[in-house]
């Protein structure tokens, strides 16, 4: 990925997901030494459901002293094998840090938004929520962004949101109303419904098969929903742009 964007864009990257400390900072450092501009730790992949944030932080320590000092790092809050979302601990442990300038938040929860915000103010650290019904809301207290499945849909329109929702507050609410229901298709047979959005709605040159567990086809209902999402979309960018 390196070598194809050729410096027109950065390449951050992850991909820790041995069992062993010991495996994970290898295979961490080979992330970072294939010259990724920044690389994003699991949550789950540092400590199992059952063992504390103190233990999660001894073992983020070993990695971060493994890691070159300069090598910019995130946190994903990956849903598997188990979610563990980030405590108010672990993130002020980052922040402090100055190592960390990225979260991807999947709490789903304004409140548990809030406090981590309000936690990184003024350090490196920025949240990039991933829920899309929280999002308007988690940007008026300071999210930097948008990290969501549902940019494999209709990137434009959260981008217009994300650029645009200070300055015409009345057509980021309504288009944060489209985006909530368009976001319930991300728990339908995800990702192969994307990829066959993105061949037939889209006319991308792109395959419809997945490595994730779900259905291998998609079913002519499914077809006729992602065809509505589609026409939805329009007419919200339609709308937006007037």
């Amino acid at each position: 990925m390196k070598k194809i964007s050729n410096g027109r864009v950065p390449v951050i990257s992850s991909g820790h997901i041995s069992y062993s400390l010991h495996d994970q900072i290898q295979e961490l450092n080979g992330i970072a030494e294939a010259g990724a501009d920044a690389v994003i730790l699991l949550s789950n992949r540092l400590a199992a459901a059952n063992e504390s944030d103190e233990i999660l932080i001894e073992r983020l320590k070993s990695i971060m002293n493994e890691l070159p000092e300069d090598l910019p790092l995130g946190f994903y809050e990956c849903p598997y094998p188990y979610k563990r979302i980030l405590s108010p601990k672990v993130v002020e442990f980052c922040a402090g840090s100055g190592r960390f300038y990225f979260l991807k938040d999947t709490c789903c929860d304004i409140e548990g938004i809030k406090k981590k915000l309000e936690i990184m103010k003024g350090s490196n650290m920025k949240l990039y929520n991933a829920n899309t019904s929280t999002l308007l809301e988690s940007m008026k207290y300071g999210a930097a962004g948008y990290s969501g499945v549902m940019a494999n849909f209709h990137p434009a329109l959260y981008a217009w949101l994300l650029k645009n929702w200070e300055k015409e507050p009345g057509k980021a609410e309504y288009l944060q109303d489209i985006l909530t229901p368009c976001s319930f298709i991300e728990l339908k047979n995800y990702p192969l419904s994307a990829k066959t959005y993105l061949a037939k709605e889209i006319g991308l040159s792109i395959k419809a098969r997945t490595r994730k567990n779900t259905a291998d086809y998609i079913s002519e209902t499914e077809l006729s929903e992602l065809r509505q999402i589609k026409e939805l979309s329009d007419r919200a960018m339609e709308f937006i742009s007037k």
